[in-house]
């Protein structure tokens, strides 16, 4: 990664229409989160009439890219994916500006596509692949099973790895055959679209497409009965909006929503300064806005003090100010929205009684009073009733709960509305499979946590209000097909037909 990249000029960006760029009527301000008042760019705001558009040309798109075959289809997307890093740096670095966070983690953002992109086109082999029900007793029929793409599929990302959690799912869903219109985050849109306009131009016309606008003007990318599925990834009240809109028209949706992670430290945990780093990182990454991130601790009472103690020398060197200056460690929350209710959390924890620890200073450049940047914070011991322990802060912010008994620690992390993830740290992996195994979330990490230690070809997604479906590996290509049977009549397994008289 190199940090040469000018990134003084704003940004611009169009839609991406059936092998077309086109501009729009209107257009999306893009605000920079660490600097009040500087706009990082500008994004096309398409309009009624331009998702009508996209959503024709990948409908006129799909007979053709569906009638391949998946390896087709795979070597097509291993052509249109080269040189997806040449501009590697200058997408970090739109990126950053966009979205408030570290230029590396923007920069590892766009790696993290590239790496699942080949990740599913490995599975090409698989996809097509069909199995027999022979003829059984009573069932005179040979029936081949195999899989069929479903059409038009809408991908929705949100704002803090949104090139990176594109690829969860998008390579998933044109390698089974669909054709898909992407929509990128409003209030960070613009590194997105240059990364799928790129790949785009080099696939057929119409078989990716990129739309961008307000969610009231481009709701027919989640209504329009030519959608068969949404794949939406973001807050569980956005995912309860969009299953309530694509209802309308019984179109499928994956929902990959909130977390409010359980880690569980056991009382034999190791806590060396390798698993403490793991530990903060899982916790403060993107300055603790990612679904998946760790966002309950609970610790055995004796290891309480260590984890405090970790935690806090880790914190006192975090260095908080803009993503793109040298030594940032934690930039700026995304919005003034979310900096706003984390700040009312942790006071609300504080007037509780709560043992509360701030760290780190703010930015001292006047260029950056005002921006959304706040100190990070530990939360000892605080009544489990508090919000900084039932909802899901997605900030600078944990509660570190201790508990005496391993089913104490259990129940207390599966008594939550979310399901998305969850560790177990321990010496002993017994108990971790043990305690993992009655975790109730789609992904468990042993003596780790986060994204950054997710493993890429496996299935992922949540239980309860963390979503429903499964993204990534061959389930998330599946997620984007149906099953036909084709049933052949095998007139030897046939019972004789009964004689009259």
């Amino acid at each position: 990664m190199t940090n040469t990249v000018n990134t003084a000029a704003p940004v611009t960006t169009g839609l991406y229409i059936g092998g077309v760029e086109r501009q729009a009527a209107g257009v999306l301000e893009v605000a920079d989160p660490g600097k009040p008042g500087v706009v990082v760019g500008y994004a096309a705001a398409a309009g009624p009439g331009d998702v009508d558009d996209a959503i024709a040309a990948a409908k006129a798109a799909y007979p053709g890219w569906s009638a391949l075959s998946a390896r087709e289809r795979a070597e097509q997307m291993r052509v249109a994916l080269e040189g997806i890093a040449d501009f590697r740096d200058e997408d970090a670095a739109i990126l950053s500006q966009e979205n408030g966070k570290i230029r590396m983690e923007a920069w590892v953002d766009s790696l993290v596509f590239e790496i699942r992109w080949n990740l599913a086109l490995a599975l090409a082999d698989e996809v097509d692949a069909t199995k027999v029900l022979p003829p059984a007793p009573g069932i005179p029929v040979s029936t081949t099973v195999a899989y069929q793409p479903l059409g038009v599929v809408t991908v929705i990302v949100p704002f803090n790895w949104p090139i990176a959690i594109l690829a969860a799912s998008l390579p998933h869903a044109l390698l089974a055959g669909n054709t898909a219109i992407v929509k990128p985050p409003p209030t960070t849109p613009l590194a997105t679209t240059r990364v799928v306009q790129r790949i785009a131009e080099k696939l057929p016309a119409g078989v990716l497409n990129v739309v961008t606008g307000k969610d009231a003007d481009v709701s027919a990318l989640i209504t329009s009965p030519d959608i068969a599925k949404v794949c939406f990834t973001g807050s569980v009240a956005g995912g309860k909006r969009i299953m309530e809109m694509a209802s309308k028209s019984l179109t499928r949706v994956t929902l990959e929503l909130g977390g409010n992670d359980a880690a569980v430290v056991l009382e034999d945990a190791v806590l060396d300064d390798t698993h403490l780093d793991r530990l903060y990182a899982a916790i403060f990454d993107t300055t603790g806005q990612i679904c998946m991130n760790a966002k309950r601790i609970y610790v055995h009472r004796s290891r309480l003090d260590e984890v405090v103690a970790g935690l806090s020398d880790r914190l006192d060197k975090a260095v908080i100010g803009y993503g793109l200056d040298e030594g940032t460690t934690m930039g700026p929350l995304h919005s003034p929205v979310q900096k706003a209710f984390v700040s009312e959390i942790i006071e609300e924890a504080k007037a509780a009684g709560a043992d509360v620890r701030e760290f780190g200073t703010l930015p001292a450049d006047p260029d950056l009073a005002g921006g959304n940047f706040l100190r990070p914070a530990l939360v000892i011991d605080p009544d489990p009733s508090l919000r900084v322990v039932t909802q899901e802060q997605f900030g600078p912010v944990i509660p570190l709960i201790p508990f005496d008994a391993e089913d104490e620690a259990i129940q207390a992390a599966n008594d939550s509305w979310s399901g998305l993830c969850g560790s177990v740290w321990t010496a002993d992996p017994d108990a971790a499979n043990r305690v993992g195994a009655r975790l109730v979330c789609g992904y468990v990490w042993v003596n780790d946590h986060g994204a950054t230690r997710l493993d890429l070809r496996a299935p992922f997604g949540g239980m309860k209000q963390s979503g429903m479906g499964r993204e990534q590996g061959i389930e998330g290509v599946r997620a984007f097909q149906d099953t036909r049977s084709i049933a052949h009549l095998e007139p030897e397994a046939a019972p004789p037909a009964p004689r009259e008289g």
